[in-house]
């Protein structure tokens, strides 16, 4: 018999991503049935599913691990307890299933032995016919060398390793991998759920647990309620998913729903990336990461004995690792802060200041329309983040970066652009050099505009000031929709 399973997990189990699954039911390939998929037709698009395949994982590791800038995390099994407490939870299953198997058959067994009685009674074709069927078909179940369902089997097998999450009123939906906390897996998903510390004090991710079971993995000292424990509240932060999960939590969708924070960081390192083009690396503390949104900014500052520096610069990591902190400066002689750090005044171990988030560049994460970014030189910044965050998010439109350069080391990331491209089957990018920033921005609109549905897309345009007037100007002359519009100029 096929089983059902959600778009989500069937991405999972498969290995591709959901914006591919959507293209299959898109153009009926695949058939969906309320947001449902059966195996049968899934194993019709992809025949080649081994039980050794682990899905999404593979795909994307390359992309999670290295271009999100940060510590590789492997992915091991649950521990001990969660694990036997997954492996109960399935026996229990397949305990029940075999005890309904053994009913239908003595059931079964007691209509036959009854049709006998009744034909020895009182001898009847339609009874003898009815006998007849009953065998008949207890031969054929009994008989049958039908193989296993691949997909049924394979989804039994990473239950084991992972849980899945589907999130009250959002729908959302991601999966708890290892060891890691319900709230880990959810950031690392590219969701925005509340939170503050992370380490079980300030109780900011409350969430109700709908069904499921979860158990608490670490020390918490923030004092829930009698009445919001029988209501089925925990925190995330301190527990991990035993069984599947529903769960009802608050999650940020716009800029104004992330609090203002002020955080005092460490430089990890300074690094050149190009001749004029400075990474600073932060680390917040562990109980004081910054939560934000991607696309978003934050104002960088360093207090000495005699002097102050600040400066306002785009994050250029992904919000899923809210301890490293990544930024693309510019050298710029009317920056304070800028100077000071190309000068050798801002080394590792130095406290630097973050004031932020603020700024509303950030994405539309309930769009299906495919994203376009059109950036020029360290434009990509934010564009970096907001193309992390969406492939955390398994966002189901394809992503498209045009980077255009005004100088020789303009394109500094190429490398991290091919990385992309190689782990993942919707991203895609392209590059172009001009002479000045107006030249850039109709060069890089010129290019989207010819796409044959950059109507229907997402387009995120940012960079110096020059070229964002020059490029908005030429799409919104192409007539593309100005709600799908967004710029971010620096």
């Amino acid at each position: 018999m096929s089983h059902l399973l959600t778009v989500s997990r069937a991405a999972h189990l498969t290995g591709v991503t959901r914006a591919i699954m959507q293209k299959h039911i898109a153009s009926g390939a695949l058939s969906s049935h309320d947001g449902m998929v059966t195996t049968e037709d899934l194993l019709k698009v992809f025949p080649d599913v081994r039980l050794e395949d682990t899905g999404a994982f593979e795909r994307t590791a390359k992309i999670r691990e290295e271009a999100f800038g940060r510590r590789i995390r492997e992915r091991v099994l649950p521990n001990q307890e969660v694990l036997a407490q997954r492996l109960a939870a399935q026996s229990e299953e397949l305990a029940e299933v075999r005890r309904h198997l053994t009913s239908y058959h003595d059931l079964i067994e007691a209509l036959r032995e009854r049709i006998d009685a009744m034909v020895e009674a009182s001898p009847s074709e339609q009874l003898v016919a009815l006998g007849e069927f009953i065998d008949q078909g207890l031969a054929g179940v009994l008989g049958s060398e039908e193989t296993a369902d691949t997909l049924e089997v394979l989804d039994d097998v990473l239950r084991v390793m992972t849980a899945h999450v589907k999130v009250k009123p959002s729908g959302r939906e991601f999966f708890v991998e290892g060891n890691e906390t319900v709230l880990e897996a959810a950031l690392r998903a590219g969701l925005a759920p509340s939170y503050g510390c992370r380490n079980g004090n300030c109780g900011l991710c409350k969430a109700r647990i709908v069904s499921g079971k979860i158990q608490q993995v670490n020390q918490t000292d923030y004092p829930l309620s009698a009445s919001e424990r029988a209501q089925g509240h925990a925190l995330l932060c301190s527990h991990t998913a035993i069984t599947d999960l529903e769960i009802e939590m608050l999650e940020a969708n716009l800029p104004s729903d992330i609090p203002e924070q002020e955080i005092v960081a460490t430089v990890r390192k300074v690094a050149p990336l190009a001749t004029d083009i400075m990474l600073l690396h932060l680390q917040t503390p562990r109980t004081g990461r910054l939560r934000f949104l991607a696309g978003q900014r934050v104002t960088l500052s360093i207090s000495g004995a005699s002097t102050s520096f600040r400066g306002d610069y785009p994050i250029a990591s992904c919000p899923c690792d809210d301890r490293n902190l990544l930024f693309h400066i510019c050298n710029n002689p009317d920056d304070d802060f800028a100077r000071s750090l190309f000068a050798g005044g801002i080394t590792a171990s130095d406290p630097v200041s973050l004031f932020g988030p603020f700024g509303d560049f950030v994405l539309r994460k309930d769009v299906v329309n495919d994203i376009s970014f059109v950036v020029c030189d360290s434009g990509f910044a934010p564009a970096k983040s907001l193309i992390e965050s969406a492939v955390a998010a398994n966002m189901p439109g394809a992503l498209q970066l045009i980077w255009a350069a005004t100088r020789d080391n303009g394109h500094y990331l190429e490398n991290q652009c091919r990385a992309w491209a190689a782990a993942l089957d919707t991203f895609s990018f392209s590059t172009l050099k001009a002479d000045d920033l107006p030249a850039a921005g109709v060069a890089a609109a010129a290019r989207l505009l010819a796409e044959a549905d950059f109507a229907r897309r997402e387009v995120y345009v940012a960079g110096p000031p020059g070229f964002v007037e020059a490029a908005c100007k030429a799409l919104t002359a192409a007539d593309l929709p100005a709600d799908q519009l967004h710029y971010e100029t620096f």
